[in-house]
């Protein structure tokens, strides 16, 4: 199993990364909040899970141990495969989803795509005792303030995530009061929290 990959970004797509490990291009499936903290021709460090499947071999890549964990555990749950997990860290933290099940919360999951409400109530039973409690993180995974170039990240993320060009320009639109009131009171946009709300506005617009 490849534990984690470190070495320089050598590309950067909207859902992956390309980490150059000692000579060798590693194409690495990452979160729009992973992403965010990268830039090309920067070291990174990722930890990662391998997915073997007969046709293929796919690394995901995390921004720290504790979401590759959550995105394993994920798994053991019935009806989930890696790209579902990975759309529900793309949402949210890891210790969001504890506290989410931990509190039988299932308006939280079903803000993921692809999970509705009968989903959600299957998960939080199968994940109950699977997920652990929360440890008090606050959420915010590494890499996930957006420095610059807010809405083009996350219209990357929303089209990474299946949706259209013209959902993800709504969707940004939407959200920018949000992400311009932060810059005004001298914070920064995070693209998990953006993300949130990009995705809160097209499930009330469908």
């Amino acid at each position: 199993m490849i534990a984690f990959v470190s070495g320089p970004v050598a590309a950067l797509a909207p859902d992956t990364a390309v980490v150059e490990v000692g000579g060798i291009g590693m194409a690495v499936q990452c979160t729009p909040g992973t992403l965010s903290g990268l830039r090309v021709g920067q070291q990174a460090k990722l930890a990662t899970s391998l997915v073997v499947r007969e046709d293929s071999l796919t690394l995901y890549g995390f921004a720290d141990e504790d979401e590759r964990q959550t995105f394993e555990l994920l798994q053991t749950a019935s009806g989930v495969g890696p790209r579902l997990a990975q759309a529900m860290l793309a949402v949210h933290s890891p210790d969001t989803l504890r506290l989410a099940v931990a509190n039988g919360d299932e308006k939280t999951l079903t803000a993921v795509p692809g999970i509705g409400k009968k989903g959600a109530q299957k998960l939080l039973l199968e994940l109950k005792d699977r997920l652990g409690a929360p440890v008090g993180t606050g959420g915010a995974g590494v890499g996930s303030a957006v420095t610059a170039g807010w809405g083009d990240q996350l219209h990357a993320a929303l089209i990474g995530l299946g949706y259209a060009t013209r959902e993800a320009d709504e969707a940004v639109s939407a959200v920018a009061p949000q992400a311009e009131a932060a810059v005004a009171e001298g914070g920064t946009p995070q693209v998990s929290q953006l993300l949130k709300a990009a995705l809160q506005s097209l499930n009330r617009a469908r």
